[in-house]
Formats: structure tokens, sequence, C-alpha cells
């Protein structure tokens, strides 16, 4: 028999991915969901101008799509207003990142972040055997100090930080991310991921300066656009290094629909409009059904809401298992003080009367 053989670092990594699927915890559970409200999915859906396009594109499915994304680049920079040479598309954020790690991180480099920041860029850094420097939220925020300070010290490749942030659904306003942009060392990117940017209110996204090399800005079409079943995201920064993602990236990675979705979701910004409405009315519902149940939850940038369980992390867990068993799927954070809290994902109305119905069961059955 053949011995494959694995790299050694693969060999020492372990055999996990970031997130547990709902589908996987409904087959083991041998039942569905009745509310799938945990995985920051935009429940509202595309534009019905997206859905037609996908409908009217399918049969050309049998085509790669362009691998220079000739369209889809030009309509990602009129609607920034910048050229297309500081656009590169990929395969959700989560793929660039994975580009973007490869491109900056080898064995042994150091890249900062936050403890209990977004997982899949950890992911990425462990998979390719960089080192984590990780700094504690301040307050239930990334703390932009604390982690340019470590990045002073340490001098990494790569800096993270999310604005809205996701576990916490916290943000940041466009002066503070300036001025961690001003104080970014010579040698170090800061990785700024506004995936939840569309759902911030006005004064959180810096305004883009394509040309500055100290920053590279993630957007994507996953979360207000409705489309994380079509992975698409994008990267805008100085076209020198944007080109760099060409020496390595899957260049057919992003097929020919969904750059066509994509392309239908942007000229529809009028229905862009009314999902990032019906997203702020069902935050406010979140809030009142923690209030409702003697909870505080965090005020949120985002589509999903961070509800503190009064308790410690492991009284959060049981609160978690015994919704779950409820049939409503949701997530938490995963690192103390943070995992004291529960992440909601907003809802159609009925998901969340599913929630207002099976919380209070959850928090007297959990124990404490």
């Amino acid at each position: 028999m053949t011995q494959y053989q694995v790299t050694s670092l693969a060999q020492g990594l372990p055999a996990t991915v970031p997130f547990v699927g709902p589908e996987a915890q409904e087959r083991a559970f041998n039942k569905r969901f009745d509310a799938r409200i945990g995985a920051n999915e935009n429940v509202f859906g595309p534009s019905p101008q997206v859905a037609k396009a996908i409908s009217d594109f399918a049969l050309q499915a049998w085509k790669y799509g362009d691998p220079e994304f000739f369209d889809l680049r030009h309509a990602i920079a009129e609607h920034h207003d910048v050229a297309p040479e500081h656009i590169m598309v990929g395969e959700g954020i989560d793929g660039l990142f994975g580009y973007l790690v490869r491109l900056f991180v080898g064995l042994g480099d150091k890249v900062v972040t936050s403890a209990g920041a977004y997982p899949t860029f950890n992911f990425h850094v462990a998979g390719y055997g960089g080192e984590l420097v990780a700094v504690p939220y301040r307050d239930d925020h990334e703390d932009p100090e604390a982690l340019i300070d470590a990045a002073n010290v340490h001098q990494p490749k790569l800096v993270y930080i999310a604005n809205p942030d996701n576990p916490m659904g916290t943000w940041w306003d466009a002066g503070t991310i300036e001025a961690m942009i001003e104080r970014v060392p010579d040698k170090s990117l800061l990785v700024l991921d506004e995936a939840y940017g569309e759902f911030a209110p006005t004064g959180v996204l810096p305004g883009i300066d394509p040309s500055d090399t100290r920053v590279l800005r993630f957007r994507t079409f996953s979360k207000a656009y409705g489309l994380a079943g079509i992975r698409v995201g994008y990267a805008i920064g100085e076209p020198t290094l944007i080109n760099e993602f060409n020496k390595i990236r899957n260049h057919f990675g992003v097929g020919c629909v969904a750059q066509v979705a994509c392309l239908a979701a942007l000229a529809d910004q009028k229905y862009l409009d009314e999902v990032i409405t019906r997203v702020a009315d069902a935050r406010e519902r979140l809030y009142q059904i923690a209030s409702a149940n003697g909870l505080s939850a965090l005020p949120s940038a985002t589509n999903f809401v961070a509800i503190d369980c009064g308790h410690d992390g492991d009284f959060a867990v049981g609160v978690l298992k015994r919704l779950i068993e409820q049939g409503i799927f949701v997530r938490m954070p995963g690192i103390a003080p943070l995992n004291r809290c529960i992440r909601v994902s907003v809802g159609q109305p009925q998901d969340l009367d599913l929630f207002a119905e099976a919380l209070p069961k959850a928090l007297t059955a959990a124990p404490v």
C-alpha cells in the first residue's frame, strides 16, 4: 500500500474546522432546526433581481467564470469610486484570507489579532505555520491601541481587526480606525475586515484611500447582499498589493453564475436599503427579547446581537445547548469573557417568535 506523506506542519494540526455547521448539528440530532439564527446569514435573502439573474444564467453554468472578473471588478470599483486595479475578487472573505496569509505568512511569522476574534482568519495563519499574538478585547470591543502596541513589539506581517466586529457586533468610529492606520508599523499590513460594513451606522467606515499601502480592506456579498451560498468577497487596496494575489489565487475559483449574481446585487441598491432597514428592526426585537428576560444585549452594528446571559461561559453554554434542544440554532463566542454571551442572528418574525418562546425555558434549565 502506498504511504502518503503530508507535511510535518499538517501532521501537527488538528483535523477541525472553525465552525460546526447547523447541518452537522441537525444530523447529530436527527431533526431540522426550527429557527436557523446562528450563522449570521441574511435570512431576508438576495434581491429578486439577483434571483432572476441566477435563473436566467443557469443554463450557461457549463462555462467557467471570467478569471479576471472584468465586469464584476469594474462594477465594484464604480460602486466604491475607485479604479478596477484596486479590486481583487475571491471566494468570499474566507478564501481571500487564505490567499493573503499564503502571500505573507511563513513558518514562525507573527500575526497580531484579538483573542476571540474571527477564527477563520486564525485557521489560515495556523495552516501556514504562522504564530498568532492575541490581545484581549476591551469592554467587548477589539482594542485598536492594544493591537498596535502589540504590533510595535512583535513586528508582525499582518494585524487583523474587524469593524464592525464579529462575534460581539461592536464597532469603532472611522476616526479611531484612521488613527490606527496611521500607527501601523512600517513592515506590517492592517487587515481591515468590513464584512458587516453595510449594516454599520454613518461614520463607522473610513473613507477609502485605495493608494494606502498600510491597509487592505475586505468586503463580502455574503451578508447584507444575502449571497452566503454564492461565496464571493473582494479586497480593496493599492494596485501593486492587489496584483500579488494573481500570483497564487485560484483563477477560476468564482464561477460565472456567482459573478452574474453579484453584478445584479450591486445594481439593486434599493433592495439593499430595504434589507438594512429590516435588519435594524429585527435587532430591536432581539434587544426587546433580551430585556424581557432580564438580560442585556450589546448594541450591534451587524445582523446579529450578542446577548449577555448574566453569568459565566459555562452558564452560556448551558443556555445555548437548551436552545438547540428546542430547535433554535444559535452560536456563542469561544473565549472568556466574551463567552458569557450567546450570539443570535437576526431572523424572520417567526424565527424570533420561536426564540422568544425558547429563551426563558433555556435560562431556567441551564445549570448555574
